[in-house]
C-alpha cells in the first residue's frame, strides 16, 4: 500500500496529499497500531539507528486521527529544530503543533463542530487532545458506535472493564479518579476520558 493509499483510508480527504508531503519531506517511519488505551499515538527517536518513528492507532476517526498524526509530526519537527533538551509538550512543541496544523484548519477538512473546538484548542495546546475535555468530547462524536463510555460517567462504586481487567470506581478527583483493580485490590489513577465497559457486579468472574 503507498503513502496515499495509506492516508485516504485514515484522514480526511482534502489532508491526504498535506500529510503525504510531510512524510515525504520530514523523512521517519510512520506505522498504523492497533488500539492502545494508554495513547492515541507516539513519536520515538532511537539514537543508535538515527530513526524517527511515528505511531498513531487504527481505530481512530479521520478527524482524531489527522490531530494526532499531526501531534506527533510535530515532535518531530521540534526535534530537529530545538534538539533533544526541549521539554516535551513545551513551548517549542506548542509552537510546531500550531505552525504544521494552521493549514488544514479549515472547514473543507475539518467539520464546523471540530473546527471550532480546535481554534480554541490552538491557543495553548495541551500534551493531548484526550487533555481537552471540549476537543475531545467533540471529536469522539465522529466515532463509530461502541458500547465503551468514559470513566466520568461511570458512578463511584460501579464497576467497569479498564484494559480488559475488572475494576471499581472508588473516589473522583479533577481530573483523573481512583480506581481499584478487582483481582489485585491494588488502586490506580485513571483519566476521567478514559473509555471503559459499564460490568454489573454479579458478572465478574471469581
Amino acid at each position: 500500500m503507498t503513502s496515499i493509499e495509506v492516508f485516504q483510508k485514515f484522514v480526511p480527504p482534502n489532508a491526504v496529499v498535506y500529510c503525504v508531503k510531510l512524510y515525504e519531506h520530514m523523512g521517519f517511519e510512520f506505522k498504523i497500531k492497533k488500539a492502545r488505551q494508554t495513547k492515541l499515538g507516539d513519536y520515538r527517536f532511537n539514537p543508535q539507528s538515527e530513526k524517527h518513528t511515528i505511531t498513531v492507532n487504527n481505530d481512530l476517526n479521520p478527524f482524531a486521527f489527522l490531530v494526532t498524526y499531526l501531534h506527533e509530526v510535530a515532535h518531530l519537527m521540534a526535534f530537529k529544530q530545538y534538539g533533544r533538551r526541549i521539554q516535551p509538550h513545551g513551548k517549542e512543541w506548542k509552537e510546531c503543533f500550531k505552525q504544521i496544523a494552521t493549514p488544514m484548519l479549515k472547514e473543507d477538512v475539518f467539520h464546523s463542530s471540530v473546527l471550532q473546538a480546535l481554534n480554541k484548542y490552538f491557543k495553548n495546546p495541551k500534551a493531548s487532545s484526550c487533555s481537552d475535555p471540549v476537543l475531545y468530547q467533540i471529536l469522539k462524536q465522529f466515532d463509530a458506535p461502541s458500547d465503551l463510555i468514559m470513566l466520568k460517567s461511570i458512578q463511584v462504586g460501579q464497576v467497569f472493564i479498564f484494559n480488559n481487567k475488572p475494576f471499581i470506581k472508588l473516589e473522583k478527583k479533577r481530573t483523573r479518579s481512583v480506581c481499584q483493580q478487582v483481582n489485585t485490590k491494588r488502586k490506580y489513577l485513571i483519566s476521567e476520558v478514559a473509555e471503559v465497559k459499564p460490568m454489573e457486579p454479579e458478572k465478574i468472574a471469581k
